[in-house]
């Protein structure tokens, strides 16, 4: 009974961190995704401080009033925002921009965002797990997916040759019992 309870805790926290990982970086990678952090309250109660959100690029005209974008403050700067759009109008220059706003906001944003500010959609969004991301740099993520996939693969390892090791013993308890048996029977 006790083997089954580890064996149970210890699949679960397995499947746990493997899921973990898809989501923080081998889905996003592999998708042409960029995950980023939410660090503010703005876009609460959906997406609260911490919360892991997975952007995707889309073509900006496919971009509609309702959509989760994070998009630079200032063109070629670092700085990132995750808004939502609240409105799709043009500009004085006869460009097309979106109107943004935090879902915990009072007021929309005061720039309107260009074209060339969006880094994609959001696609997916994990709570809490934007923490861990905060954490780590992207060479540190890879090597702890590197970690991870070596210790799971070990784990994975240790299970087969524990279960193998268990079959051989039962095989052999079983054969010393017949040879006892036919020993005591003649």
């Amino acid at each position: 009974m006790k083997s089954w309870i580890s064996a149970i805790l210890s699949w679960t926290v397995i499947l746990g961190m493997t899921a973990v990982l898809a989501a923080a970086v081998v889905v996003p990678r592999l998708a042409g995704a960029t995950p980023y952090t939410v660090l503010t309250g703005s876009m609460r109660p959906g997406m609260p401080p911490g919360t892991l959100v997975v952007v995707k690029p889309v073509a900006f005209d496919r971009l509609r009033t309702g959509d989760v974008v994070t998009y630079q403050l200032e063109s070629g700067k670092p700085t990132v925002v995750t808004h939502r759009v609240i409105a799709i109008g043009v500009n004085g220059a006869g460009d097309r921009v979106l109107q943004t706003q935090g879902d915990a906001n009072d007021r929309p944003d005061a720039n309107s965002v260009r074209e060339v500010q969006v880094r994609g959609k959001a696609w997916y969004s994990v709570p809490y797990l934007g923490h861990l991301n905060n954490l780590l740099t992207s060479g540190q993520r890879q090597w702890v997916v590197y970690g991870v996939v070596v210790v799971l693969i070990g784990y994975a390892l240790a299970m087969w040759i524990g279960a193998a090791r268990d079959r051989t013993r039962r095989r052999n308890d079983k054969e010393k019992d017949v040879i006892g048996t036919t020993a005591t029977s003649v």
